[in-house]
Protein backbone atom coordinates (compact mmCIF):
# COMPACT_ATOMS: atom_id res chain seq x y z
CA UNK A 1 0.00 0.00 0.00
CA UNK A 2 1.17 3.60 -0.46
CA UNK A 3 2.71 5.03 2.38
CA UNK A 4 0.79 7.93 4.31
CA UNK A 5 1.84 11.68 3.05
CA UNK A 6 0.55 14.73 2.55
CA UNK A 7 -1.83 16.06 -0.42
CA UNK A 8 0.30 17.53 -3.42
CA UNK A 9 -1.39 20.97 -2.94
CA UNK A 10 -4.11 21.93 -0.42
CA UNK A 11 -7.59 22.92 -1.15
CA UNK A 12 -8.74 26.32 -2.10
CA UNK A 13 -12.34 26.18 -0.13
CA UNK A 14 -13.33 29.53 -1.75
CA UNK A 15 -16.55 28.84 -3.12
CA UNK A 16 -15.73 25.24 -3.81
CA UNK A 17 -18.99 23.04 -3.44
CA UNK A 18 -19.01 20.75 -0.22
CA UNK A 19 -21.70 17.93 1.50
CA UNK A 20 -21.30 16.97 5.14
CA UNK A 21 -23.56 14.22 5.82
CA UNK A 22 -24.38 14.55 9.47
CA UNK A 23 -23.92 18.53 8.98
CA UNK A 24 -26.59 19.00 11.50
CA UNK A 25 -25.07 16.98 14.22
CA UNK A 26 -22.88 17.84 17.29
CA UNK A 27 -19.34 17.44 14.98
CA UNK A 28 -21.24 17.56 11.19
CA UNK A 29 -22.44 21.46 13.02
CA UNK A 30 -18.99 22.90 13.89
CA UNK A 31 -16.99 21.25 10.64
CA UNK A 32 -20.39 23.10 8.61
CA UNK A 33 -19.71 26.59 10.50
CA UNK A 34 -15.14 25.91 10.29
CA UNK A 35 -15.79 25.10 6.53
CA UNK A 36 -18.51 28.05 5.40
CA UNK A 37 -15.53 30.72 7.73
CA UNK A 38 -13.17 29.57 4.94
CA UNK A 39 -16.02 30.62 1.80
CA UNK A 40 -16.60 27.18 0.99
CA UNK A 41 -20.26 26.85 -0.34
CA UNK A 42 -21.68 23.92 2.03
CA UNK A 43 -24.44 21.67 1.76
CA UNK A 44 -25.41 19.54 4.72
CA UNK A 45 -28.70 17.48 4.12
CA UNK A 46 -31.10 16.11 6.13
CA UNK A 47 -32.11 12.94 7.02
CA UNK A 48 -35.61 13.75 5.97
CA UNK A 49 -34.43 14.90 1.83
CA UNK A 50 -31.85 12.68 1.77
CA UNK A 51 -32.23 9.12 3.61
CA UNK A 52 -28.50 7.93 3.17
CA UNK A 53 -29.38 4.43 3.96
CA UNK A 54 -31.13 4.28 0.84
CA UNK A 55 -28.97 4.28 -2.38
CA UNK A 56 -31.27 6.10 -4.77
CA UNK A 57 -31.01 9.06 -1.92
CA UNK A 58 -27.23 8.57 -1.77
CA UNK A 59 -26.95 8.69 -5.70
CA UNK A 60 -29.27 11.86 -5.55
CA UNK A 61 -27.66 13.65 -3.07
CA UNK A 62 -24.40 14.03 -5.26
CA UNK A 63 -26.13 14.38 -8.64
CA UNK A 64 -28.18 17.88 -6.86
CA UNK A 65 -25.06 18.99 -5.11
CA UNK A 66 -22.39 18.43 -7.39
CA UNK A 67 -19.60 18.84 -4.58
CA UNK A 68 -15.59 18.13 -4.95
CA UNK A 69 -15.61 17.39 -1.64
CA UNK A 70 -17.35 15.51 0.68
CA UNK A 71 -17.39 14.25 4.21
CA UNK A 72 -19.45 11.63 5.59
CA UNK A 73 -20.06 12.26 9.32
CA UNK A 74 -23.54 10.78 9.62
CA UNK A 75 -23.97 8.02 12.18
CA UNK A 76 -26.04 6.37 14.33
CA UNK A 77 -23.84 6.71 17.71
CA UNK A 78 -24.77 6.69 21.14
CA UNK A 79 -22.93 6.12 24.55
CA UNK A 80 -22.59 2.15 26.49
CA UNK A 81 -26.11 2.30 27.14
CA UNK A 82 -27.64 3.43 23.38
CA UNK A 83 -25.38 0.94 22.00
CA UNK A 84 -26.17 -1.99 24.50
CA UNK A 85 -30.29 -0.99 23.90
CA UNK A 86 -29.51 -1.01 19.50
CA UNK A 87 -26.93 -3.08 18.40
CA UNK A 88 -28.60 -4.14 15.46
CA UNK A 89 -29.54 -0.78 14.30
CA UNK A 90 -26.33 0.75 14.87
CA UNK A 91 -24.88 -1.77 12.87
CA UNK A 92 -27.36 -2.07 9.93
CA UNK A 93 -27.36 2.18 9.24
CA UNK A 94 -24.10 2.89 9.97
CA UNK A 95 -22.93 0.16 7.28
CA UNK A 96 -25.84 1.02 4.92
CA UNK A 97 -24.60 4.88 4.75
CA UNK A 98 -21.63 4.26 4.44
CA UNK A 99 -21.88 1.53 1.25
CA UNK A 100 -23.84 4.12 -0.12
CA UNK A 101 -22.23 7.29 0.15
CA UNK A 102 -19.07 5.76 -0.66
CA UNK A 103 -20.55 3.59 -3.56
CA UNK A 104 -22.55 6.92 -4.56
CA UNK A 105 -18.70 8.74 -4.80
CA UNK A 106 -17.98 5.81 -7.32
CA UNK A 107 -20.97 6.77 -9.64
CA UNK A 108 -20.53 10.48 -9.42
CA UNK A 109 -16.69 9.75 -10.46
CA UNK A 110 -16.01 13.85 -10.01
CA UNK A 111 -14.74 14.47 -6.37
CA UNK A 112 -11.42 15.96 -5.11
CA UNK A 113 -11.43 14.15 -1.73
CA UNK A 114 -14.52 11.87 0.39
CA UNK A 115 -13.49 12.07 3.37
CA UNK A 116 -14.95 9.25 5.68
CA UNK A 117 -14.91 9.58 10.14
CA UNK A 118 -14.06 6.47 11.93
CA UNK A 119 -14.35 5.76 15.69
CA UNK A 120 -12.17 4.56 18.23
CA UNK A 121 -15.09 2.22 18.36
CA UNK A 122 -13.49 0.14 15.63
CA UNK A 123 -9.97 -0.49 17.38
CA UNK A 124 -9.69 -4.12 19.52
CA UNK A 125 -11.15 -4.69 22.53
CA UNK A 126 -8.14 -5.83 24.01
CA UNK A 127 -5.17 -3.50 22.02
CA UNK A 128 -2.31 -2.53 23.42
CA UNK A 129 -1.97 0.86 24.02
CA UNK A 130 -1.22 3.89 22.76
CA UNK A 131 -3.62 3.02 19.80
CA UNK A 132 -1.80 2.64 16.63
CA UNK A 133 -3.45 3.07 12.95
CA UNK A 134 -1.14 -0.77 12.21
CA UNK A 135 -3.04 -2.23 15.22
CA UNK A 136 -6.59 -1.72 14.04
CA UNK A 137 -7.25 -5.51 12.78
CA UNK A 138 -5.45 -7.35 16.13
CA UNK A 139 -8.33 -8.06 17.46
CA UNK A 140 -12.24 -7.77 17.62
CA UNK A 141 -13.80 -4.51 19.25
CA UNK A 142 -14.98 -4.35 22.84
CA UNK A 143 -18.32 -5.99 22.95
CA UNK A 144 -20.49 -3.39 24.13
CA UNK A 145 -20.34 -1.51 21.40
CA UNK A 146 -18.26 -4.24 19.00
CA UNK A 147 -21.41 -4.15 15.80
CA UNK A 148 -21.05 -0.29 15.73
CA UNK A 149 -17.44 -0.52 15.71
CA UNK A 150 -17.36 -3.36 12.32
CA UNK A 151 -19.45 -1.53 11.07
CA UNK A 152 -17.59 1.62 10.73
CA UNK A 153 -13.79 -0.54 10.62
CA UNK A 154 -15.48 -2.10 7.31
CA UNK A 155 -15.95 1.18 5.75
CA UNK A 156 -11.88 1.89 5.85
CA UNK A 157 -11.91 -1.73 3.52
CA UNK A 158 -14.22 -0.73 1.10
CA UNK A 159 -12.74 3.21 0.78
CA UNK A 160 -8.89 1.24 0.54
CA UNK A 161 -10.71 -0.96 -2.36
CA UNK A 162 -12.53 1.74 -4.02
CA UNK A 163 -9.29 3.58 -4.16
CA UNK A 164 -7.26 0.43 -5.88
CA UNK A 165 -9.80 -0.43 -8.29
CA UNK A 166 -11.42 3.18 -8.91
CA UNK A 167 -9.37 5.38 -7.95
CA UNK A 168 -11.59 7.67 -5.29
CA UNK A 169 -10.20 10.04 -3.26
CA UNK A 170 -11.02 8.52 0.16
CA UNK A 171 -8.83 8.93 3.54
CA UNK A 172 -10.24 7.36 6.77
CA UNK A 173 -9.79 9.37 10.03
CA UNK A 174 -10.01 7.81 13.38
CA UNK A 175 -11.33 10.61 16.07
CA UNK A 176 -10.84 10.24 19.86
CA UNK A 177 -13.95 10.71 21.87
CA UNK A 178 -15.37 14.05 20.82
CA UNK A 179 -17.00 16.38 23.79
CA UNK A 180 -17.84 20.56 23.54
CA UNK A 181 -20.80 23.00 23.38
CA UNK A 182 -23.78 21.11 21.86
CA UNK A 183 -22.84 17.99 22.42
CA UNK A 184 -26.14 15.41 23.58
CA UNK A 185 -27.00 15.61 26.84
CA UNK A 186 -30.27 12.92 26.46
CA UNK A 187 -29.16 10.59 29.34
CA UNK A 188 -30.59 7.95 27.44
CA UNK A 189 -28.18 8.25 23.93
CA UNK A 190 -25.46 10.47 25.35
CA UNK A 191 -21.79 9.49 25.79
CA UNK A 192 -19.78 10.03 29.17
CA UNK A 193 -18.93 13.43 29.33
CA UNK A 194 -22.39 14.93 28.78
CA UNK A 195 -23.89 12.22 30.87
CA UNK A 196 -21.53 12.77 33.50
CA UNK A 197 -22.27 17.00 33.29
CA UNK A 198 -25.86 16.78 33.38
CA UNK A 199 -25.43 14.24 36.42
CA UNK A 200 -23.08 16.78 38.30
CA UNK A 201 -25.28 20.15 37.43
CA UNK A 202 -29.07 18.81 38.26
CA UNK A 203 -27.50 17.08 41.72
CA UNK A 204 -26.34 20.55 42.03
CA UNK A 205 -29.76 22.54 41.18
CA UNK A 206 -31.56 19.89 42.96
CA UNK A 207 -29.94 19.78 46.22
CA UNK A 208 -29.09 16.52 45.74
CA UNK A 209 -26.26 14.73 47.95
CA UNK A 210 -24.65 12.32 45.84
CA UNK A 211 -24.26 11.31 41.87
CA UNK A 212 -24.42 7.08 40.79
CA UNK A 213 -21.99 6.47 37.66
CA UNK A 214 -21.55 3.48 36.14
CA UNK A 215 -19.08 0.34 36.54
CA UNK A 216 -16.11 1.20 39.13
CA UNK A 217 -14.35 3.89 37.19
CA UNK A 218 -10.56 2.65 36.16
CA UNK A 219 -11.11 2.62 32.58
CA UNK A 220 -9.66 5.44 30.62
CA UNK A 221 -10.76 7.59 27.86
CA UNK A 222 -9.28 10.08 25.53
CA UNK A 223 -11.29 13.41 24.88
CA UNK A 224 -10.66 15.63 22.11
CA UNK A 225 -12.52 19.10 22.06
CA UNK A 226 -14.80 18.95 18.70
CA UNK A 227 -13.66 22.59 17.48
CA UNK A 228 -10.08 20.75 17.47
CA UNK A 229 -11.70 17.41 16.12
CA UNK A 230 -13.62 19.86 12.88
CA UNK A 231 -9.78 21.32 12.70
CA UNK A 232 -8.13 18.20 11.97
CA UNK A 233 -10.99 17.00 9.75
CA UNK A 234 -10.61 20.10 7.52
CA UNK A 235 -6.42 19.86 7.85
CA UNK A 236 -6.71 15.98 6.64
CA UNK A 237 -9.12 17.05 3.76
CA UNK A 238 -6.06 19.05 2.95
CA UNK A 239 -2.86 17.41 3.86
CA UNK A 240 -3.98 13.44 3.46
CA UNK A 241 -3.80 11.26 0.89
CA UNK A 242 -3.42 7.85 1.72
CA UNK A 243 -5.28 4.82 1.85
CA UNK A 244 -3.82 4.24 5.86
CA UNK A 245 -6.21 5.45 8.63
CA UNK A 246 -5.56 8.25 10.44
CA UNK A 247 -5.34 8.88 14.27
CA UNK A 248 -6.63 12.58 15.22
CA UNK A 249 -7.08 12.97 19.25
CA UNK A 250 -4.62 14.73 21.80
CA UNK A 251 -2.85 11.37 22.78
CA UNK A 252 -3.93 11.99 26.51
CA UNK A 253 -5.42 9.74 28.59
CA UNK A 254 -7.74 10.27 32.01
CA UNK A 255 -9.72 7.53 33.72
CA UNK A 256 -13.27 7.74 34.41
CA UNK A 257 -13.22 8.24 38.33
CA UNK A 258 -10.59 10.98 37.55
CA UNK A 259 -12.77 13.01 35.02
CA UNK A 260 -15.76 12.43 37.13
CA UNK A 261 -14.05 14.24 40.36
CA UNK A 262 -12.86 17.48 37.59
CA UNK A 263 -16.86 17.86 36.34
CA UNK A 264 -17.47 17.33 40.03
CA UNK A 265 -15.30 20.26 40.52
CA UNK A 266 -16.04 22.33 37.91
CA UNK A 267 -19.87 22.11 38.47
CA UNK A 268 -19.60 22.43 41.88
CA UNK A 269 -20.38 19.32 43.16
CA UNK A 270 -19.64 18.64 46.43
CA UNK A 271 -21.66 15.44 47.03
CA UNK A 272 -21.08 11.82 47.24
CA UNK A 273 -20.03 9.52 43.92
CA UNK A 274 -21.85 6.17 43.66
CA UNK A 275 -20.06 3.69 41.68
CA UNK A 276 -22.91 1.11 40.19
CA UNK A 277 -20.31 -2.33 39.71
CA UNK A 278 -22.98 -3.73 38.14
CA UNK A 279 -23.29 -1.86 34.99
CA UNK A 280 -20.72 -1.90 32.40
CA UNK A 281 -18.17 0.33 32.50
CA UNK A 282 -16.82 -0.43 28.56
CA UNK A 283 -13.38 -1.02 27.16
CA UNK A 284 -10.40 -0.58 30.10
CA UNK A 285 -8.02 1.73 28.00
CA UNK A 286 -8.13 3.98 24.78
CA UNK A 287 -5.74 6.50 24.41
CA UNK A 288 -4.33 6.77 20.03
CA UNK A 289 -1.16 7.39 19.19
CA UNK A 290 -1.68 10.60 17.38
CA UNK A 291 2.47 10.39 15.82
CA UNK A 292 1.33 10.42 11.90
CA UNK A 293 -1.32 13.29 12.43
CA UNK A 294 1.59 15.68 13.98
CA UNK A 295 4.13 14.44 11.26
CA UNK A 296 1.49 14.02 8.28
CA UNK A 297 -1.41 17.10 9.06
CA UNK A 298 0.88 18.88 11.45
CA UNK A 299 -2.07 18.52 14.07
CA UNK A 300 -2.03 18.88 17.70
CA UNK A 301 -5.38 19.35 19.73
CA UNK A 302 -5.10 23.18 21.50
CA UNK A 303 -7.60 23.14 23.87
CA UNK A 304 -6.97 21.43 27.41
CA UNK A 305 -9.90 19.01 28.88
CA UNK A 306 -10.35 21.59 31.73
CA UNK A 307 -10.95 24.20 29.55
CA UNK A 308 -13.17 22.93 27.23
CA UNK A 309 -15.22 20.90 30.07
CA UNK A 310 -15.54 24.76 31.15
CA UNK A 311 -16.92 25.59 28.14
CA UNK A 312 -18.93 23.12 27.95
CA UNK A 313 -20.30 22.98 31.65
CA UNK A 314 -21.20 26.91 30.80
CA UNK A 315 -22.90 26.22 27.58
CA UNK A 316 -25.19 23.47 28.76
CA UNK A 317 -25.90 25.65 31.84
CA UNK A 318 -26.99 28.78 29.49
CA UNK A 319 -29.31 26.24 27.55
CA UNK A 320 -31.17 25.04 30.18
CA UNK A 321 -31.62 28.93 31.58
CA UNK A 322 -32.74 29.15 28.04
CA UNK A 323 -35.28 26.54 28.24
CA UNK A 324 -36.69 26.83 31.50
CA UNK A 325 -37.67 31.02 30.94
CA UNK A 326 -38.55 30.59 27.31
CA UNK A 327 -42.62 30.94 27.29
CA UNK A 328 -44.69 27.88 26.51
CA UNK A 329 -46.60 27.36 23.56
CA UNK A 330 -49.89 28.28 23.37
CA UNK A 331 -52.22 24.73 23.84
CA UNK A 332 -54.10 25.32 20.12
CA UNK A 333 -56.09 22.06 20.72
CA UNK A 334 -58.88 23.31 22.86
Amino acid sequence: MDSPRRAAASIDWTDLPVVVTGGAGFLGSVLVDRLRRASAKVVAPRRRDYDLTNMDAATRLLADTSPAVVFHLAAAVGGIGANRANPGRFFYENMAMGLNVVEAARRYGQLQKLVIVGTTCAYPGEASVPLREADLWDGYPEPTNAPYGVAKRALLVMAQGYRQQYGLHAVYLILANLYGPGDNFDPETSHVIPALIKKCVDAVEQGAGEVTAWGDGSPTREFLYVDDAARGIVLAAERYDSPEPINLGTGEEISIRELLTLIADLTGFRGRIVWDRAMPGGQRRRRLDTSLATTVLDFRAQVPLAGGLRETIERYRQRRITQIEAPRPLDRSR
